[in-house]
């Protein structure tokens, strides 16, 4: 069975490859989205009990193991429905590259956002509701590309980070809508940025391409030594005016 973490090499433009890598991140987050919406069902059936029994109850000691459950429990329908648009978006986009990294980062920003909203919110509030895991899918996907020096990522996040710009309000002390966890949308936040760096890539990088060897130089003509340069011309050069001349006083013994 093929790995689910894919590298960011050439071979994850492979149509074949990516089309399966999305098949396996849409079957991932219909199963998430089913999940919440039966759990919601069961909530609405309980007249929200669970939410009341599971959610996170601001600095109680008791409430801290309700940090896993809390994020998939929703005070009513419109709550669950604004969350499922942008859980579903954002979760798909950070389930493509890899379920395994998925299952790592959900936890981490489960954590991260309801431990904040534990610290943070007013006391004897409850908190529930998936807008903090949201929170932290976005950031994940917005900053994974950079980290992994992958195009198409990067060009994803830079889209997604300028189309959902104005979600960085609801994390910001004061900004919030009165009844929305600043806490747990920030802590969501920081901790799907801090996913993109704990889950990135770690397979070895493209070799560089080798130089080519470069062309011997020419070797160089040999110069002329002292005793050639100084040679009488008739000596090398029959043509010469005086050579009669020469051969004549050589012929006297001269």
């Amino acid at each position: 069975m093929a790995s689910d973490d894919r590298s960011t090499t050439a071979s994850t433009l492979d149509p074949a490859q990516m089309i399966a890598d999305a098949r396996r991140a849409l079957f991932t987050m219909v199963g998430v989205l089913a999940a919440v919406w039966l759990i919601q069902l069961v909530n609405w059936m309980d007249d929200y009990d669970l939410g009341r029994q599971f959610g996170v109850k601001s600095q109680e000691l008791g409430s801290l193991p309700n940090i896993v459950t809390a994020p998939f429990l929703h005070w009513n329908w419109a709550h669950l429905e604004a969350n499922s648009g942008p859980l579903f978006v954002f979760g798909f986009l950070a389930a493509y590259r890899g379920v395994k990294k998925f299952l790592g980062l959900t936890l981490l920003v489960v954590l991260t956002s309801e431990l904040t909203a534990w610290a943070f919110d007013p006391p004897n509030s409850i908190g529930a509701g998936a807008s903090g895991v949201v929170f932290g899918y976005f950031g994940y996907v917005v900053l994974r590309g950079i980290i992994d020096r992958n195009l198409v990522d990067t060009l994803i996040g830079v889209v997604l980070g300028a189309s959902f710009a104005y979600m960085v309000s609801g994390a910001v002390p004061g900004v919030a809508p009165h009844g929305i966890s600043w806490a747990a949308h920030l802590g969501g936040l920081v901790g799907g940025l801090a996913g993109a760096w704990i889950f990135r890539n770690r397979g070895p990088r493209p070799a560089a391409t080798p130089k080519a060897p470069k062309a011997p130089k020419p070797a160089k003509a040999a110069k002329p030594t002292k005793t050639d340069a100084k040679a009488p011309q008739s000596a090398t050069n029959p043509n010469s005016p005086n050579a009669d001349l020469l051969k004549q006083l050589d012929d006297l013994g001269l």
